[in-house]
């Protein structure tokens, strides 16, 4: 474990392809453009899963399954819709392979196309407005409140791991309301428990916002959104709620009778996350010795290590650590106790540091003479001494603090690196020589817009919830503006 990763300063995309590869999250896989995650990354996938799947079920939501494969015309019912990801899509034209004559191996059968071609999903919106026609008659079928665990398939040209792949896992919200008020608030409700999610559990501050209509979801009204600030002074957008309207309903004819016994169209929303915020959680908190975890989301959250000479003391020291193990275990906290006698103790410590585990305690032999144990933090890097006998109560509490203390070193990053600007020279200059958030006003044109990422790649992020009203002038033309906007350069 001694290669040193590159460094955040040096190269941070460099550092960021490195530690995924080190801490065993994932890997590129044989197909081009999609990614193979593997235990320690999926581990951490599945406490998102099961963190936000608690939540939506708290507000209601049942999970369902919808089809992989979408018919090509659902596509082009909903006219942005399919505009917005036509040049996304993965398309099956024929359904089956047979042997090449001259045995060179399989090709593609061309007596089996297919009578219409299937898309991939990129989203499912219409393969789900399809399934609501027959599932919603009478305002009494309303709301109607689905969530689908699935993967999704966008074609990228340029990837990353977690932060961009042409295959990735997510979740996507789908819901059908009787009224316009009902569909916004629910939009509202989930960008809340998103930022929720983001808060408790992965310790990341984050602004809500809605989009510019250029940067709106292809098919809705209004998207709101969750914006987080990377260490590199980069954006992330960690999570998004769309407030569909009657859109989907008219694409596919969904109608209900309502009380008064009028036929009218359905109100909808859909609202996902996906596997992108693990990519989130490296580069929000880890440094340049390896992941760094909040407890909520890592898959070990103690780890014991024995220090031992001979099998001797390792006879004495299983005795005391297998039951602390258990205890801890027993109080809901993810341990495990390393003995192993394939690796020495100094290797082991510096593969849970890289790893992230929050908390590592280590026993040796005068530690058990004492009634003592070391216990290390992998946020702050300090280490201490502590009776054995409060072992629980201080590791649970030091699991808090850590978690806390991630989330205010996150927010202090992002406050430090936020900045008022009103003049787009130094706006253009700030950008490059520090990066991070920016409030600056905006007329509200799409060509203005446009004008500012063609000359800097910066985007507006989201116009904040909270943005106050205040008299002002754009950024670049200097016509007049009522409030700031959140610009950035952004993954």
């Amino acid at each position: 474990m001694s290669n040193k990763l590159p460094t955040r300063k040096e190269d941070y995309s460099a550092w960021y392809n490195e530690l995924i590869k080190r801490a065993d999250l994932a890997e590129n896989s044989a197909v081009r453009g999609c990614m193979v995650i593997k235990p320690y990354g999926y581990a951490i996938w599945e406490k998102m899963q099961a963190a936000l799947d608690g939540m939506f079920k708290e507000t209601g939501h049942s999970n369902a399954y919808f089809p992989l494969f979408i018919p090509k015309s659902f596509l082009s019912k909903e006219a942005s819709h399919v505009e917005g990801f036509a040049k996304e899509c993965a398309v099956v034209t024929h359904y089956r392979l047979k042997n090449a004559a001259d045995g060179s191996g399989v090709i593609v059968d061309p007596d089996a196309k297919l009578e219409e071609e299937l898309i991939v999903r990129p989203t499912s919106e219409t393969v789900i407005w399809s399934s609501y026609k027959n599932w919603i008659q009478s305002y009494r079928d309303l709301p109607l409140l689905i969530n689908q665990w699935a993967n999704v398939v966008r074609w990228e040209m340029r990837t990353r791991l977690f932060l961009r792949t042409a295959e990735f896992l997510w979740q996507e919200g789908h819901t059908a309301h009787a009224t316009r008020q009902e569909a916004e608030a629910e939009t509202r409700q989930m960008l809340d428990v998103y930022e929720r999610f983001a808060t408790e559990y992965m310790a990341l501050p984050v602004i809500k916002g809605v989009k510019t209509a250029n940067e709106r979801f292809a098919g809705a009204e209004d998207t709101y959104c969750i914006e987080a600030l990377m260490q590199d002074g980069k954006a992330l957008q960690a999570g998004t709620s769309h407030f569909l309207g009657q859109n989907f309903a008219k694409a596919f004819d969904v109608q209900f009778t309502s009380k008064e016994g009028k036929l009218e169209l359905v109100w909808g929303t859909s609202w996902g996350v996906s596997t992108r915020l693990i990519g989130g959680l490296i580069m929000a908190h880890s440094d340049d010795d390896g992941l760094v975890l909040p407890p909520k989301l890592a898959p070990i959250q103690v780890v014991i290590v024995p220090i031992y000479f001979n099998e001797e003391q390792l006879a004495k020291l299983d005795e005391m650590l297998y039951p602390l193990r258990d205890r801890l275990k027993k109080l809901g906290i993810s341990t495990q106790y390393d003995n192993r006698d394939t690796q020495k103790p100094g290797w082991k410590f510096a593969e849970y540091e890289l790893k992230g585990v929050p908390l590592r305690l280590a026993m040796g032999a005068r530690d058990l003479e004492q009634g003592t144990i070391e216990l290390a933090r992998r946020d702050t890097k300090t280490k201490q001494f502590i009776p054995f006998s409060s072992v629980e109560e201080v590791v649970q509490q030091l699991l808090e603090e850590i978690q806390q203390n991630l989330y205010n070193r996150a927010l202090s990053f992002r406050l430090d690196n936020t900045t008022l600007v009103d003049d787009y020279e130094q706006f253009k200059k700030l950008l490059d020589e520090k990066g991070g958030f920016f409030a600056a006003h905006w007329d509200g044109t799409k060509e203005t817009e446009e004008k500012i990422k063609e000359e800097t790649k910066a985007t507006i992020r989201c116009i904040p919830l909270d943005a106050k009203e205040e008299a002002g002038k754009c950024i670049r033309t200097g016509m007049p503006s009522t409030k700031r906007v959140l610009f950035a350069r952004a993954y």
